[in-house]
């Protein structure tokens, strides 16, 4: 995997994290980047970075192209939907090959976890990292999530 994800998702996420939200800096390396990211009168630290050389390498079946997204410190609950929503969105509109975009807070952290089901994402399961234990909720784009509901037709028959 190389870095040319991140100057994508850098631009992406310039460009499509819809107002009020904007990157103020940021720091890539390899598989992730930091993020500065103002928005509802807050400074934010953002990480998002591939799920595969991440900590949740190991926790799930990871796609090559999932990315964690996360807010670092203290964060208001009630911007906390808004922010995640819109890194969903401005994620999987830099990486077409994004099937999952995944929030992972701990399992005790109700505001985050409450704030995951208003941004839209779907609770999966509870992992046990080894030293804290995370609920995972993923984000998926449409063509991801899309079935046919037809179950009696065989597909390309």
């Amino acid at each position: 995997m190389s870095a040319w994800w991140l100057e994508c998702l850098k631009e992406s996420v310039d460009s499509l994290l819809r107002p009020p939200w904007n990157v103020l800096s940021t720091r890539p390396t390899r598989y992730a980047s930091d993020l500065r990211v103002r928005g509802h009168s807050a400074q934010l630290a953002v990480r998002v970075e591939r799920c595969a050389a991440g900590r949740l390498r190991d926790a799930y079946p990871v796609g090559a192209h999932d990315i964690e997204g996360g807010v670092h410190g203290p964060c208001p609950p009630d911007v906390l939907p808004d922010l995640l929503e819109a890194l969903a969105d401005a994620v999987t509109d830099a990486d077409l090959r994004c099937r999952r975009v995944v929030f992972a807070p701990a399992s005790a952290d109700q505001a985050r976890i409450l704030a995951a089901d208003a941004a839209g994402f779907r609770y999966v399961l509870d992992v046990d990292l080894g030293a804290e234990t995370v609920s995972l909720f993923v984000a998926e784009p449409l063509w991801v999530t899309r079935t046919d509901m037809d179950l009696d037709r065989v597909p390309g028959v």
